[in-house]
């Protein structure tokens, strides 16, 4: 998207979830995070649960403020398609090569196959194809369609447990030992960022689709109500088929999906239409411009830092300290909005100088 076209509110949330997802993945200390900073052990639906969601749906709505314009205006879509898969596919690749850093430099047993990157790489294509090839009544249809057929999927499954879950099951026959958790003895599988779960996150990043056009047309009423009705769906949706961010649930799809499309209109019409565009928004939109380059920057000095050993005497010479005036939750706590602290300073500094890395 050219810079003429970009908009202040939705690069202020991309960058706001990419902080936080560096806050709630370097706490210093997990054995001792605050509860509202970790994800839900299963059921259910914590504030960290909400911030991968969150960033797919702005990969969405992004997908809409880009092509759009395009679509409308004629392009051809092969080399809209094409440019669609390379940047995807980069971001394939990017996350392949930080897990097999982690992997080397941590000694982790296994590699893993997939992530939080190849996840965004394939909801970019996928969404992207969708916004060129479909219009928005026809993209609202396949949204349905994706949400009723997951929810058929998983209701006859056999379990919605992760042992023995069609996820887990289709994780341990596909990725096997390359999938996030491996049991060896017992030959199981399952990935947060499985095959399966997939289809609930390309619903998020659809619902960011539909919701970004009406963004652009100015539509804030209808965002409202979408976003309203999308929530309250996911509430209700619920009592039968429970949030779950690790299968990636329709409810947990709907209920995060629309808190995303309420946050996008409040900061649409705080940023974009009052004007204000200073802390926390100011961070969030240097945060938001290099979003890719920040999150591998930093699980690369996350992995190197605990790869060379140095994570722990660092935490414990220059936080330890805190403990005893704030507990260790506290100073886990601390630790982790240091290390955000410290990406804010390299992401501002690179917006001054106009610095932006793009996949």
């Amino acid at each position: 998207m050219s810079a003429q076209r970009r908009i202040a509110s939705v690069d202020a949330l991309r960058g706001l979830a990419v902080a936080a997802m560096l806050l709630v993945n370097n706490p210093g200390d997990w054995g001792h995070v605050y509860a509202p900073l970790e994800h839900s052990a299963w059921h259910g639906c914590t504030p960290t649960d909400l911030i991968f969601p969150f960033f797919l749906f702005i990969v969405g709505v992004s997908a809409a403020l880009a092509l759009g314009p395009r679509v409308e205006g004629g392009a051809a879509p092969g080399p809209l398609r094409a440019a669609l898969c390379k940047r995807g596919l980069r971001l394939v690749a990017l996350g392949l090569v930080l897990n097999l850093l982690a992997w080397w430099l941590m000694h982790k047993p296994e590699f893993r196959l997939l992530g939080v990157l190849q996840r965004i790489g394939l909801c970019f294509i996928a969404v992207g194809l969708v916004a060129v090839h479909l219009r928005a009544s026809r993209q609202l249809w396949l949204l349905a369609g994706l949400l009723a057929g997951y929810a058929v999927l998983l209701q006859f499954g056999p379990t919605l447990d992760k042992l023995g879950s069609l996820n887990q099951r289709l994780d341990t026959a596909v990725l096997g030992r390359w999938a996030y958790e491996w049991d060896a003895a017992g030959g199981v599988g399952f990935d947060p960022e499985g095959l399966l779960s997939t289809l609930g996150a390309l619903a998020t990043t659809l619902l960011g689709l539909l919701c970004g056009g009406l963004l652009r047309r100015g539509q804030l009423q209808r965002l409202l109500w979408l976003g309203a009705a999308a929530a309250l769906a996911g509430a209700l949706w619920a009592a039968w088929l429970p949030w779950n961010k690790q299968l990636w649930t329709p409810s947990f799809v709907l209920w995060s999906g629309g808190l995303a499309a309420l946050a996008l209109a409040a900061a649409h019409e705080w940023i974009d239409r009052r004007g204000h565009r200073h802390f926390p928004f100011a961070i969030g939109r240097a945060f938001g411009l290099n979003a890719i380059g920040a999150y591998a920057g930093a699980w690369m000095c996350t992995v190197l830092l605990e790869g060379l050993g140095w994570m722990q005497p660092l935490y414990r010479t220059l936080f330890g300290p805190l403990q005893p005036l704030v507990g260790p939750q506290g100073q886990s706590l601390a630790f982790a909005l240091a290390f955000v602290a410290v990406w804010a300073v390299i992401v501002g500094l690179l917006d001054r100088r106009g610095l932006y890395w793009k996949i």
